[in-house]
């Protein structure tokens, strides 16, 4: 059972047709957003696993974030904290010991990657799409710390969104420091999911649920 005073109990849709056992991918959407948006994303990933989407749990401009901000891509420590930690108590009843997988989008890739920071062990893999990590919001980013964690990072050369101090910051942590296994792709494009990084995207989780058997 869900048990967290500081947040409602999360809303989750699964994709339908996927299965409840073997693998499980979340998806994050971004900010100002809901899961309803990005649950339509299992349709263009592969067979093989159990697909669901977690709405986040602060209402913020029609929609849902997953954190305060201090500014575009700056979450606050304290808040990451606690959505976090929200998120980790559902995450583990609904999941169990099955392997995990995570996609998050724009505010749904920092969250995404805030998770994989706290807790590298947990996770499987993590796609970081059209954001930044949490810099200096009170997760590690030491050198090596996601060790041998697999990482999909993609973004889009003319994102204006996120700034691109930190969309750099994040590709070059990800790449040439963090010691994780990085598949890479910058496309042309704004602050949406391209097609390119879409298709590198299905190859890559492809690959992955292959691995876990």
């Amino acid at each position: 059972m869900f048990n967290n005073s500081a947040f409602p109990e999360p809303v989750v849709v699964r994709a339908e047709g996927t299965p409840q056992a073997g693998p499980l991918v979340v998806l994050l959407h971004g900010r100002g957003s809901n899961e309803a948006d990005i649950i339509g994303l299992a349709g263009h990933l592969p067979q093989g696993a159990e697909y669901v989407a977690v709405r986040a749990p602060i209402a913020e401009g029609g929609g849902f974030a997953w954190f305060a901000n201090r500014g575009i891509g700056r979450p606050r420590p304290e808040s990451l904290r606690e959505t976090m930690d929200w998120f980790t108590t559902w995450l583990e009843a609904y999941a169990g010991e099955r392997p995990v997988f995570l996609v998050g989008f724009s505010g749904g890739a920092a969250f995404a990657g805030g998770l994989i920071l706290d807790r590298p062990g947990r996770f499987a893999g993590a796609a970081i799409l059209y954001g930044t990590l949490p810099f200096d919001a009170g997760v590690p980013v030491e050198a090596d710390h996601l060790a041998g964690l697999p990482v999909f990072v993609g973004q889009g050369l003319e994102d204006a969104v996120i700034p691109r101090e930190l969309l750099d910051r994040t590709w070059s942590y990800l790449t040439d420091g963090s010691g994780a296994v990085v598949r890479a792709l910058r496309a042309p494009g704004g602050h949406g999911i391209s097609v390119p990084v879409l298709e590198e995207l299905r190859k890559w989780l492809t690959e992955r649920l292959s691995a876990e058997g």
